[in-house]
Parts: C-alpha cells; sequence; structure tokens
C-alpha cells in the first residue's frame, strides 16, 4: 500500500508513515536519486482512503505521523489543513506530525498560512539546506539561493514549527570545500533551528553528480578533508540550544550535542580523529 521506494529522516525510524503524495515536486536536485523514478502527485481521496484504512489495520495507536513524499507543504494551505485535520481524527492517539518540507514551499506561503498550518497539527519540519553556498546550490540546481534558503528557514522557526535542518558534507568538492563550509555555517546560524544535522555526500551510480565525477568535473573529499570541512563549519556555527547530530551510517565520525554548549568538546574530538595516525575510515563514497 505504500508506492515505493519510500524515505524518512532517521529521527522517525518508529513513526507511521502516512504517504500523501507521491514523488518530490522539485525533483532536479543532481546528488539525489531519491524520487527521481516518480512523477510527483497528490494521492486521489480514493487512494488515501485506501491507504489510511490500510494503515489503521497495522498501527492502532501511533504517537508519531511522518507525512510523506518529498513536499507535503506544497500543497494548498486549505487542503493541508484538511488533511491534518483528518490524521488527528483517524489516529486520535498522534502527538507529533511531521513532514519534509522545500524552501520555495515556505517562501511561497504567508505567515499567517504557515501559522494556521502549524496550529492545525504540523509540529516538526525537516528542510535539506545541503549547503549555504550560491555556487554549490546553484551546481546542485537546489532551485533556490542563500538568501532563500535562510528566508525559509526563519520563516518556518517564526511560525512556530519545530524545524531541522541539514548539510551534506562535501557537496562541494574539493574546489568548493572551504567556500561550502563557511557559508553552510553562515545559513545555519541565522536560521538557529531546533536540530541541525551534518550528513556526508555518498554518491549513487544513477545520479547525475555520479557523471561529472566519471567526467572529472568533480572531485570528492577524503576522509581527512572531510573532517577538515567539519571542523571549519562547526568552528564558525553560532546556535542558540541546536540540538546537534553526525550519527548517520555516512558520518566517518559520530557526533552528537548541543551547540554552541558543546562545540568545542566537538571540534576537539574531530581533529583528533584527524590527526590520529589510527584513523580508519569506515564506508564508502559510492553506493
Amino acid at each position: 500500500m505504500y508506492s515505493m521506494p519510500l524515505y524518512r529522516p532517521p529521527s522517525e525510524a518508529s513513526s507511521l508513515i502516512i504517504q500523501i503524495t507521491e514523488g518530490c515536486s522539485h525533483n532536479r536536485c543532481r546528488f539525489c536519486t531519491m524520487y527521481k523514478c516518480k512523477q510527483f502527485r497528490l494521492k486521489s481521496k480514493e487512494e488515501l482512503d485506501e491507504h489510511i484504512k490500510w494503515l489503521k489495520a497495522y498501527y492502532l495507536e501511533p504517537e508519531r505521523i511522518f507525512l510523506a513524499d518529498g513536499n507535503v507543504l506544497c500543497l494548498q494551505t486549505e487542503k493541508l489543513i484538511q488533511l491534518l485535520e483528518r490524521v488527528k481524527r483517524e489516529f486520535p492517539s498522534v502527538k507529533r506530525i511531521s513532514s519534509y518540507s522545500g524552501p520555495m514551499d515556505l517562501i511561497r506561503k504567508t505567515d499567517d498560512e504557515l501559522r494556521s498550518i502549524r496550529e492545525a497539527g504540523l509540529e516538526l519540519l525537516y528542510m535539506g539546506v545541503e549547503s549555504g553556498s550560491d555556487r554549490v546550490l546553484s551546481m546542485m540546481q537546489k532551485g533556490v539561493n542563500q538568501q532563500q534558503m535562510i528566508e525559509a528557514g526563519q520563516k518556518a522557526v517564526k511560525a512556530g514549527f519545530r524545524f531541522s535542518c541539514m548539510i551534506i558534507s562535501g557537496l562541494g568538492g574539493t574546489e568548493l570545500m572551504k567556500e561550502h563550509a563557511l557559508e553552510s555555517a553562515k545559513v545555519i546560524s541565522a536560521i538557529n533551528p531546533h536540530y541541525f544535522s551534518l550528513l556526508r555526500l555518498v554518491v549513487e551510480d544513477e545520479s547525475e553528480l555520479a557523471d561529472d565525477i566519471e567526467q572529472g568535473r568533480f572531485k570528492l573529499l577524503t576522509p581527512i578533508q572531510i573532517l577538515d570541512e567539519n571542523i571549519l563549519m562547526l568552528e564558525n556555527m553560532e546556535l542558540n540550544d541546536c540540538v546537534f547530530r553526525a550519527n548517520h551510517v555516512s558520518n566517518y565520525v559520530n557526533q552528537a550535542g548541543t551547540l554552541n554548549r558543546d562545540r568545542d568538546e566537538l571540534v576537539a574530538r574531530l581533529k583528533k580523529f584527524r590527526d590520529s595516525n589510527k584513523f580508519i575510515p569506515m564506508g564508502s563514497d559510492r553506493l
């Protein structure tokens, strides 16, 4: 009863996933293959009726619900509010509803619309910032620039959402490594999200970025360069009580803490790994 593939953030591992839409309304990022096999669309009322009926047979009292696929927030505000009201009615045990959010979806909605959506029950939003560098965002065809990314994040926080941002280590390659680190630190600091996660670039063979690598247009960072980039990024962030995680399977060094409170300790740990002759990175740059 799901249209595959199906994705959710790592922190939603125990959540009930309700698939409201299929695919991603942007779907042009050069590093991403998540929804390239799908045409973006909203499920029909009949499909959603059947989907929810099927889910209720297996999930009796879910406390957390994640709305999939990629860009539920792109729906018209009235329609989204109606969907949220239905979700709460069908699953009265739910305590938290969350979803992905595209930056342009946030920008297009007014402050009043976003507050109405928040009041209707959508509590937590995840936004893939990926990079704060205009050049990296353009190169990866993210569809927004640095200032728009900041505007989107600040609007979400202002509207009362719990807000989670993600940056991809190594997304600028060797050429834009320093710029990617510094400009990403600038954007995350300006947004000051409640949660910030750092993942490492892992390239899938089907992605457009894989072609860039094969043709020599993009050079991947070495494990040591990844750590150097992470250090530079963290050293230049100014955050207030932000939960930080770099414990995804892609990360070379698992990190967890609160920024900026634990920044010095986190940076020192990265430097310890970087300078150790026993540092053996796990994982791969390609899937």
